[in-house]
């Protein structure tokens, strides 16, 4: 399928092409990734990781100690979860999501929290089929309770249909109509927060994106700090998280599911942000992590000054938005002329 907005240069990075292969033969990265030769720093063991940042090596069990530990601490400190409650997990079925579900199965073992899994199917030739049967797989796997909504039954058509002859971003369309699809499944499920798998390489990029537009209101509500009416609380376990560490938690807990990088992804801003990201990051061990928590220090700081807006509910569909209709009925009324 050939779409105007497919025209934009598409040529990317050397950095990009990794990326690329990572997703293609993740066995070939989790070997460049382990540090062959080196020793846990914890045991005698044969480490399969080096993080940079922290200076550590860490063997297999130790690993997923750290890894656990930290996705546990993540939760705690932010108050994330209450015992009682039900937790939507957008499931997709990639690296990130798979993750998320299953550490938080695991993590939350003991406590009374019940989580039910959430995949829309955004309806894209060739990707998606793939990745909702590894959501299929890994909800069933973890015995956890599934729900699949589709941009078709919601919307009345497939987003490759969306984006056919139009100039908007396809990941405009996909963004705005999965949030909306997602709220609204947790909300007829009785959800009281919706769990994504937003990793440190995701929340990096997002704020450098906003920087570079100069969206101070957009940057603001990247970190709300009351819940909204109409609106399922979300939550980010994994936002600490680096991608790579993620992926190898994954394979690992041998629930590494190979997929192929979305084709609309590197027709987006994000796309350049994470190649400029990833070569700071390669340079500079540590620049995502303290991109996130500079901004963390900024947000803290506008609490006092910055009031967050209150959402109004669409005139179409009740939802909440910021104008009379919210965006998703905005884009539909678009397709529709």
């Amino acid at each position: 399928m050939v779409t105007d907005y497919h025209h934009r240069d598409t040529e990317r990075t050397e950095d990009s092409q990794r990326t690329r292969l990572f997703h293609y033969q993740p066995e070939k990265n989790f070997l460049a990734y382990a540090g062959a030769g080196m020793i846990c720093s914890n045991c005698g063991e044969r480490a399969i990781i080096s993080q940079r940042y922290s200076g550590q090596h860490l063997c297999q069990d130790h690993f997923i100690q750290d890894f656990e530990r930290r996705v546990a601490e993540t939760v705690q400190r932010n108050d994330m979860v209450k015992d009682g409650e039900r937790i939507a997990v957008a499931v997709s079925g990639g690296k990130d999501s798979t993750a998320l579900l299953f550490c938080l199965r695991r993590i939350l073992a003991k406590r009374d929290v019940e989580l039910v899994a959430v995949t829309v199917d955004e309806g894209i030739a060739g990707y998606r089929d793939d990745t909702v049967k590894a959501a299929r797989a890994i909800a069933k796997k973890l015995a956890v309770e599934q729900h699949i909504v589709s941009f078709r039954e919601e919307y009345g058509c497939d987003l490759d249909e969306m984006v056919q002859g139009k100039k908007v971003a396809p990941c405009t369309y996909c963004g705005v109509f999965r949030k909306n699809a997602l709220n609204k499944a947790a909300k007829r499920l009785g959800a009281d927060k919706v769990a994504t798998g937003h990793n440190l390489d995701d929340e990096a990029q997002t704020i450098m994106m906003n920087y570079l537009k100069g969206d101070y209101e957009r940057l603001m509500r990247f970190r709300p700090w009351r819940a909204q009416r109409g609106l399922v609380p979300r939550i980010k376990p994994l936002r600490e998280m680096p991608e790579k560490e993620i992926a190898l938690y994954c394979m690992v807990n041998e629930v590494f599911s190979e997929s192929r990088e979305c084709p609309y992804a590197n027709l987006s801003l994000r796309a350049d942000v994470r190649d400029m990201m990833n070569c700071l990051e390669r340079e500079f061990p540590g620049t995502k992590q303290s991109t996130v928590q500079g901004f963390e220090k900024i947000a803290d700081r506008a609490k006092g000054s910055y009031a967050q807006m209150d959402l109004a509910a669409c005139r179409e569909c009740a939802e909440p938005c910021v104008k009379e209709l919210c965006k998703a009925c905005e884009l539909l009324e678009r397709l529709i002329r």
